[in-house]
């Protein structure tokens, strides 16, 4: 009988935490020895951790994502019943139509897979128009539209149809759930969609982001695991995971269907995409594509673009134009960094990572293990953009970035007043993106993750240097 292959059969290296059965005291067992061996939480190909900063990070990840998977149950419950709520009244008409719904005997229930029907993301910024002066041809037109679909991806197929093919009149390709092999469940989303006119075809690959009420999410942003290969570096594990790496066989070219325990429902995401944009590429010869997510949706993007290098599909990668990200967290070490800026240079595909001001994401997991790497447009609170190898404070718990993030978190609740009266009815916030920043005084940073200001970014921020930083990027790529 053949054994079955080892994950030193799939990577150089490795170092897998799971807190989740783990005592207290084994959790903080690691801060005063080296020995990984005897933490039963922790998976590794190394026996000894030297450095005490590393055991600390990996103390607090683990201490973090224990309290998620803790109250997980109770979160998830939470978020369907607000999420629930908030559409109750929406399609009631708010407050006062409720009330008349109820004397009139014609209350409305809301049905989860209807168009109508929006995520707790979906209520922070309702609006779905694209900005019509940002066209085909401007340096912003992929991220404005990109964050457009990122923040659209956290609602329901239906509602991505009707936008997709509604609003933005453009084709609408598929909205699809991705199994996730090490979990046993569908956790993955995908939206896909084609923008073409007479002087451009372009195919979007956008990946959903964390969702706020699910723990899962939350850990694998926080999780130090990490896969090492040859020649690429160490990758977060949790991202490598929700992309469709499989259980026992990780990066096959292939899908290996007998690798499936328990059996698989819905498609591996990598797998599945590269299939159809081939199919889609093949039949259309002038369609090229980009790739964009926000959030845990970002890190997913950029992975994207590294297994295509891994497995050298040169089709997609002569079509690929570029990658966009919003909010994105780090997903690798500094040798991966090397080994996808490389990649990029020599198939001429840009990367433009997007953070706006204090979002706490982008400085997670920390930089002792996992590093940045791209191009970095960062925007401060009043929407003006820079282009920096690093946001500031690249570190959440920096001590001097959480006085001027409470500090700043304070000036957005402020501004959240004049948006309306300041640039137009567009950008009028709503109660509920009220709430979440009198939240961000006391966890600040999380406002500012939220896909409105990275909307309102990428419409207000000047144009000016990011137009000429682009057109010089073009020029020394080509």
């Amino acid at each position: 009988m053949e054994a079955k292959p080892s994950k030193k059969d799939l990577c150089t290296n490795y170092l897998l935490i799971n807190p989740k059965e783990a005592s207290l005291f084994d959790i903080f067992s690691v801060l005063f020895s080296r020995n990984l061996k005897k933490r039963k939480f922790i998976e590794s190909s190394f026996e000894e951790l030297e450095s005490f900063l590393y055991r600390f990070l990996i103390v607090i990840s683990a201490l973090i994502q224990k309290f998620l998977h803790k109250i997980s149950m109770p979160m998830a419950m939470i978020g369907r019943t607000i999420v629930f709520l908030l559409n109750f009244f929406y399609i009631n008409g708010g407050f006062f139509g409720l009330i008349r719904n109820i004397m009139q005997v014609r209350v409305v229930i809301p049905d989860k897979k209807a168009a109508a029907y929006l995520s707790f993301i979906g209520f922070t910024d309702t609006r779905m128009e694209l900005d019509i002066t940002i066209k085909y041809g401007n340096a912003m037109y992929y991220p404005a539209l990109s964050i457009m679909a990122g923040k659209a991806a956290y609602n329901n197929a239906a509602y991505n149809q009707a936008l997709i093919e509604g609003q933005w009149k453009m084709e609408f390709l598929g909205y699809k759930d991705y199994w996730n092999d090490f979990l046993g469940r569908a956790d993955t989303q995908v939206v896909m969609f084609r923008d073409k006119s007479v002087d451009h075809d372009t195919i979007v690959v956008c990946f959903r982001g964390t969702q706020p009420f699910n723990t899962e999410d939350w850990c694998s942003d926080v999780d130090l695991s990490w896969y090492e290969f040859p020649h690429i570096g160490k990758v977060h594990s949790g991202f490598l995971k929700a992309l469709g790496m499989q259980n026992i066989v990780g990066w096959a070219q292939e899908v290996d269907h007998d690798s499936a325990h328990p059996p698989r429902r819905a498609p591996l995401a990598y797998y599945d995409i590269r299939d159809t944009l081939r199919d889609l590429l093949q039949k259309n010869p002038e369609a090229k594509f980009i790739v964009t997510g926000h959030s845990l949706g970002g890190a997913l993007a950029i992975l994207f673009p590294g297994i295509l290098f891994y497995h050298d599909e040169e089709l997609l990668l002569e079509r690929m134009e570029g990658v966009y990200t919003f909010g994105q967290p780090r997903v690798g070490d500094e040798a991966f960094g090397q080994y996808m800026e490389e990649n990029f240079r020599k198939n001429r595909i840009e990367y433009y990572r997007y953070v706006y001001c204090n979002d706490m994401v982008p400085r997670i997991p920390s930089d002792g293990l996992f590093k940045h790497f791209g191009t970095c447009v960062y925007y401060n609170s009043e929407y003006k953009p820079s282009i920096i190898e690093e946001e500031p404070y690249k570190n959440y718990l920096s001590i001097w970035g959480s006085i001027d993030m409470r500090r700043n978190a304070i000036y957005e609740l402020i501004r959240s007043f004049i948006m309306l009266t300041k640039y137009g009815e567009a950008y009028k916030e709503g109660w509920l993106l009220f709430f979440i920043r009198i939240f961000g005084l006391m966890i600040p940073g999380v406002p500012a993750h939220c896909a409105q200001d990275y909307v309102n970014s990428t419409r207000l921020g000047s144009l000016r240097h990011l137009h000429f930083y682009h057109f010089h990027h073009k020029k020394n790529r080509s």
